[in-house]
């Protein structure tokens, strides 16, 4: 998967380690993300130097000129106090069900408006990397899930179809998956396929969506860990991840739940990048 990843980790860690610039208005210098009212502390030392590490890795004639320069600017953030204030609104955690008495709550970073809707379908349907640190710093405003820790939890990335992963040439939601799971230092567990070939869930009404996600997802293995954490880009009615979390739940779970054993079951919750409607 890193494979994969290469290119994009490069241009974030150019991004917010060498521009000063706030990365959406490009003209106040971008703030510390311990500085910004809601966000996630910022990256511990031992994170810091590994990323530098990698970074200075490949530019070794880069290293004495700008080692110094890359320090001081490991907490300078992507965006300025403006833009961040202009975003960041966490939505309220809405909840679908899963199997008859489970429910599956989702929580947003941040609404699907603009400027978030734009950046996103610019980074989604044309692989504008530029868009890319606005996508990240929004995530950072998700704060990691209590109680859970790379030992004990997955991150699940809504998975693509083969047939649309070639037409796409890449993975964007799994791009982003990668950067959540840096950010709360959680793995990414891909034991889901998608098996359908539906059309778009863009456009169409809840019952519509879940129609077109029926027999949608299978597990090809077993979840590592209790706690799985269901990711998608955008998440409108919540039908794509009510699906996956349906399909996790029946191919898991034992048909009747012993209430004095519940805790020896898998718990699942669900999060998105932004919230809203995507007509």
């Amino acid at each position: 998967m890193m494979r994969y990843l290469a290119p994009y980790q490069t241009g974030l860690w150019l991004a917010e380690y060498l521009d000063i610039r706030c990365q959406l208005c490009r003209i106040y210098r971008s703030t510390p993300q311990a500085q910004l009212a809601h966000a996630y502390p910022s990256q511990s030392k031992e994170n810091r130097d590994d990323a530098a590490t990698q970074f200075l890795s490949t530019r070794p004639s880069l290293i004495t000129k700008y080692r110094q320069q890359i320090n001081q600017r490991f907490d300078s953030g992507l965006l300025c106090k403006h833009c961040h204030h202009s975003i960041a609104w966490l939505p309220k955690p809405f909840n679908v069900d899963i199997a008859a008495g489970t429910i599956l709550p989702i929580q947003a970073a941040t609404y699907y408006d603009y400027p978030m809707r734009q950046a996103i379908r610019a980074f989604k349907y044309h692989e504008n990397m530029t868009k890319l640190p606005l996508l990240l710093h929004t995530l950072r405003q998700l704060p990691r899930p209590h109680g859970c820790h790379k030992n004990n939890s997955v991150i699940v990335a809504m998975p693509t179809t083969e047939q649309r992963l070639i037409k796409r040439g890449f993975a964007p939601v799994l791009i982003l998956a990668a950067q959540l799971s840096k950010h709360w230092q959680i793995p990414i567990w891909q034991g889901v396929e998608r098996i359908d070939n539906t059309v778009s869930q863009q456009g169409l009404t809840r019952a519509e969506r879940l129609s077109n996600l029926d027999n949608a997802f299978a597990l090809t293995e077993k979840p590592p860990v209790k706690r799985l954490l269901l990711f998608d880009d955008v998440a409108t009615t919540g039908a794509s991840l009510q699906a996956l979390g349906q399909a996790i739940y029946s191919q898991t779970m034992p048909s009747t739940i012993d209430e004095s054993h519940a805790t020896d079951y898998y718990h699942i919750r669900a999060y998105a990048l932004a919230h809203g409607s995507q007509s």
